[in-house]
């Protein structure tokens, strides 16, 4: 499984990591199965997020930008502002193996989870 992860700016780890978990929950998923976290390049220097990874144990991964466009997502996203189709569901998509949506982008908090696998 691929989580895909769309945050604001300044997020702190222990915001994602609830985010994670309620996202796991709602889409009955474990931890266990999630092999990366993925997110927009413009992400790489976000503190939070980074942290977050490291305290999960999963590897985190940023997705350029026109890889990010070339999926479909099916959600509207505020990323539009910054010439992105869509955070959460287009970075977890890109990972994933079936290209399949189990979690379509839900908001919890400063924070937008998307599942793939």
């Amino acid at each position: 499984m691929i989580i895909g992860i769309g945050t604001r700016k300044g997020i702190t780890s222990e915001e994602v990591i609830a985010a994670i978990k309620e996202a796991l929950f709602d889409a009955g998923v474990d931890l266990e199965s999630v092999h990366t976290l993925a997110s927009a390049k413009m992400k790489e220097n976000e503190i939070g997020l980074i942290e977050a990874a490291q305290m999960l144990g999963i590897g985190i991964m940023f997705v350029p930008h026109d890889v990010l466009n070339g999926y479909d997502a099916p959600s509207l996203s505020e990323a539009s502002r910054f010439g992105l189709i869509g955070v959460a569901e287009p970075s977890a998509l890109a990972l994933s193996e079936n290209k399949e949506l189990l979690l379509r982008k839900k908001v919890y908090g400063n924070v937008t989870i998307a599942i793939a696998k």
